[in-house]
């Protein structure tokens, strides 16, 4: 770092202190935000850390300033030791000094009638979750209680409580609340995105699509995957392509994580993506996923899954491609339907188990007639297949019109 005089410390700093009296005095959002961002590494904030260390009586300067002198003394001295707290990579200490500095803005937040302050204000929410993050992993190698992310959750609940009446502000309450969703899920709380998921739903205190299309995307995201979680879904799939059609398609990487989930979802209610799309996206995983539904190969899916068992256990949808495996059973025997009409037409209707376990045997999967009549079962029960067992001849006598009825976009009944 280049050599600083008192000087033009002191300048930086007077500089600063102008331009946050200036950005409230003139109910400026845009030109606040970036000076409440600490971790952005800006310039401004750069240099303003360095002249923070080699003038050491900056108090002063925040308590000298002129009519706003309450409100810097209280938003901005906890944010400079933050500020410098940051730049020396003490994240425990900089996540105290900032979340002192947030609540002193929330309280002006919610003194000021307008709404010109929603920029900053989501500048704050978005700050507070990213140092309890580093500052949660700081404290974790140190083998202490990492607690400052769940703090940040509980001042973005006070936030959203400020934003969800019916004042012009009520359009910031979205993001705030995808704020809170990356918070739990980071914690693997979910279920507290029930009460925020009320509030935004149920109580209608405002019409969804009031709120800005990036927080509405990413609303349906986290709700949409919260349904994968609760395998619902039909509803899964209305928000993850809600979230899809909505999503700026040159943000890759946003599209990637959307498909991730709605992939499996997709499977699951029966409809295949095409490879393009997997390679697209660079969502090669369920390559062989959907290569064994249409094969009805069994093996290879339970390889996939043990290929990728990481990816999709870290993901949550592990569970559901497993469940896959009743589609995968439908095909094959779809596949012996089809081979039997093709040699015999006035047989084809009827199956030997003997026949389904050889060709499980095939794929090198021992099984016996009554495990296949099981599994049979269970196809006929959940509508994958229609037809009867004859039991004396081990024989499944499938319906000839339409024996394998088509998921058309809903999920294998429970």
């Amino acid at each position: 770092m280049a050599y600083l005089s008192m000087g033009e410390a002191h300048r930086r700093i007077t500089d600063y202190l102008s331009q946050f009296s200036t950005a409230v005095l003139n109910q400026d959002g845009p030109s606040l935000t970036p000076l409440l961002l600490v971790s952005s590494n800006s310039r401004l904030l750069v240099s303003l850390a360095h002249a923070l260390d080699v003038f050491s009586d900056w108090l002063r300067l925040v308590d000298q300033a002129d009519d706003q002198s309450q409100l810097l003394s209280e938003i901005v001295s906890p944010l400079f030791r933050c500020l410098q707290s940051f730049r020396a990579a003490r994240f425990a200490d900089a996540y105290v000094y900032f979340e002192k500095s947030a609540n002193a803005f929330l309280q002006e937040f919610r003194n000021w009638e307008s709404a010109w302050a929603l920029e900053p204000l989501y500048g704050v929410a978005y700050e507070i979750r990213i140092l309890a993050e580093k500052a949660d992993r700081e404290l974790a190698s140190l083998g202490k209680n990492p607690e400052k992310l769940k703090a940040a959750g509980s001042y973005l609940m006070k936030g959203f409580g400020v934003l969800a009446g019916k004042s012009s502000k009520r359009v910031g309450a979205l993001y705030v609340t995808c704020q809170l969703f990356k918070i739990y899920f980071k914690l693997g709380t979910v279920h507290l995105c029930r009460s925020v998921i009320r509030s935004i739903e149920t109580a209608r205190i405002f019409e969804f699509e009031e709120f800005p299309v990036r927080d509405k995307v990413t609303y349906m995201y986290y709700t949409g995957r919260l349904e994968v979680f609760n395998e619902n879904f039909v509803a899964a799939d209305e928000k993850l392509m809600y979230a899809l059609m909505h999503c700026n398609p040159q943000r890759t990487a946003n599209m990637r994580m959307i498909l991730k989930y709605l992939i499996p979802v997709k499977l699951s209610i029966g409809i295949l993506p095409k490879m393009w799309l997997l390679e697209k996206y660079n969502l090669v995983e369920y390559k062989d996923i959907v290569k064994a539904l249409k094969m009805g190969d069994l093996r290879l899916l339970r390889h996939a899954l043990v290929e990728h068992e990481e990816r999709f256990l870290k993901s949550g949808v592990y569970l559901v491609l497993e469940k896959l495996e009743l589609q995968v059973y439908q095909r094959l025997i779809k596949k012996i339907h089809i081979i039997q009409k093709q040699k015999d037409p006035a047989k084809a209707h009827q199956v030997k188990l003997e026949t389904i376990v050889k060709a499980l045997k095939w794929l090198e999967l021992d099984m016996d007639i009554d495990e296949v009549e099981c599994i049979v079962s269970i196809l006929i029960y959940k509508n994958l297949m229609k037809g009867y067992f004859a039991h004396k001849s081990k024989v499944v006598v499938l319906r000839k019109q339409d024996p394998f009825p088509k998921l058309n976009g809903n999920p294998v009944s429970s």
